[in-house]
């Protein structure tokens, strides 16, 4: 049996390798490095993937939060509603740019935000609304739009885990996560779904003229060189990573079938266990799993982590320290948020290995460790 990892980028990278090493030799060989036709090209198919308009690269995921709210002219003081059960860059840039995080709770089931919530924190101050679409799953976009409609509210999706999920709204249309808001906000961090072998992010719009903003403050506030028309940073999607993630995208829902497969299977064979509840799957989407994460009951998680680790077998807790609790917000009044289904969540769940290249072996191994503990606990 191969060794368990939680992503195994290793076998996928040996699937692609004559691809990826020939596209890499040839930006040595041309030395073009930041900018050019593989950037320009990735950014085309980019936005033809997700039947978008535009798709503008940067750095990495959490700049493209921060430009986002950047190019939207979001002003110091700023009320964002983000969901506190999230990986904290999507609260970080909030923060950064001096505007204020308000933390909403989210829906037990799909660990996204809940709209009932997102109502009630809506302030004359508030600007934008910010739904995360956690561990691949989309949030309930029809909900969260009508709201922003209401009160005039920029929609800014966090897609980092949910790059390929199919959303079908109320009046049956479908569509990409990512693109349904005012702008889409993605990640390649190597483990992401979509992942480059470095680090590399994405927004995506239909608002034209969001679009050139967006390129504009990616570029140091500038169209043409040396003329900076706002204040901007320099977040660039260098030309290697575009390579590899040219031809990784054609093969994404390749990618995510092999996710969906290896879910099922674990669903069958926790289905019984009344001490596990396996991921939750609405109607409105189809979860791509980013991770595969259970939510335990009457279950000594720390001990179940010690005890796959002893056996080899990685696991991860997607997260501990919830973002309104963290130090960082301590300024920004995070100790006053009472969020019960957050903090029940950030108790109880555990996530499993959950990639591309996991076979029925590694997960018969994994399963059969998983109930043996929690069957004995």
């Amino acid at each position: 049996m191969y060794p368990i990892q939680m992503v195994d980028l290793q076998r996928q990278y040996q699937r692609i390798k004559d691809q990826i090493d020939a596209s890499l030799k040839d930006i040595m060989e041309k030395a073009t490095f930041i900018g050019g036709k593989y950037v320009n090209d990735f950014a085309e198919q980019l936005a033809a993937y997700h039947n978008a308009k535009h798709a503008i690269t940067c750095a990495n995921g959490t700049d493209a939060l921060q430009i986002s709210m950047m190019a939207l002219g979001l002003q110091p003081g700023d009320e964002v509603i983000t969901p506190s059960f999230t990986y904290v860059a999507t609260t970080e840039v909030i923060a950064l740019l001096r505007l204020q995080p308000v933390f909403v709770d989210v829906d037990p089931k799909t660990f996204c935000l809940d709209p009932e919530e997102v109502r009630k924190a809506i302030t004359p101050k508030t600007k934008a609304i910010v739904p995360v679409h956690l561990y691949g799953h989309a949030a309930p976009m029809d909900e969260i739009l009508e709201i922003a409609k209401e009160h005039n509210l920029f929609v800014i999706e966090d897609n980092a885990q949910g790059i390929g999920c199919d959303y079908t709204s109320k009046d049956k249309r479908v569509y990409k996560t990512g693109t349904m808001g005012t702008v889409g906000c993605t990640s390649f961090f190597p483990s992401k779904n979509l992942g480059c072998y470095g680090d590399g992010g994405a927004m995506v719009t239909n608002n034209p003229a969001l679009a050139e903003t967006l390129k504009m403050v990616a570029n140091h506030g500038q169209k043409t060189r040396y003329y900076h028309e706002m204040v901007g940073c320099n977040s660039r999607l260098d030309a290697m990573q575009a390579a590899i993630l040219s031809i990784k995208l054609p093969l994404l829902d390749g990618y995510i079938k092999a996710r969906r497969e290896a879910a099922d299977y674990y669903d069958t064979a926790f289905a019984a266990c009344e001490k596990i509840t396996t991921p939750y799957r609405a109607p409105y989407s189809n979860h791509v799993f980013h991770q595969y994460t259970l939510v335990l009951e009457g279950v000594d998680r720390d001990g179940l982590v010690a005890y796959l680790a002893e056996n080899k077998i990685p696991s991860m807790i997607y997260y501990p320290v919830p973002a309104h609790k963290q130090k960082m917000f301590a300024s920004f009044g995070g100790a006053k948020y009472s969020l019960p289904v957050t903090d029940w969540l950030t108790e109880r769940v555990i996530s499993l290995p959950i990639h591309t290249e996991l076979d029925k072996e590694q997960q018969d191994y994994i399963i059969d460790h998983v109930l043996k503990f929690v069957n004995k606990a």
